[in-house]
């Protein structure tokens, strides 16, 4: 697995937040990562369910991006 670098930003009396763009981003290379464990046969992971996982995953990544374009267009 590779490494990712997450920025994190302090929010007023919030804690720490990520920027969407990288949330959306880590959250599709998980999904793509538990899509590459379906290779290995030695695994012991059911290749459907990990597949479903990894494309509930993708549609939860297309909403966020799909709500904050509309709140930043104001929509």
């Amino acid at each position: 697995m590779g490494r990712l670098s997450l920025p994190l930003i302090s929010g007023l009396d919030t804690g720490l937040v990520v920027p969407a763009v990288q949330l959306t981003g880590l959250m599709r290379a998980l999904a793509d990562e538990w899509e590459r464990w379906t290779e290995d046969a030695d695994a012991g992971l059911d290749p459907g369910t990990v597949l479903a996982l990894a494309g509930v995953l993708r549609q939860l990544s297309d909403q966020i991006d799909v709500e904050c374009i509309a709140a930043a267009s104001g929509d």
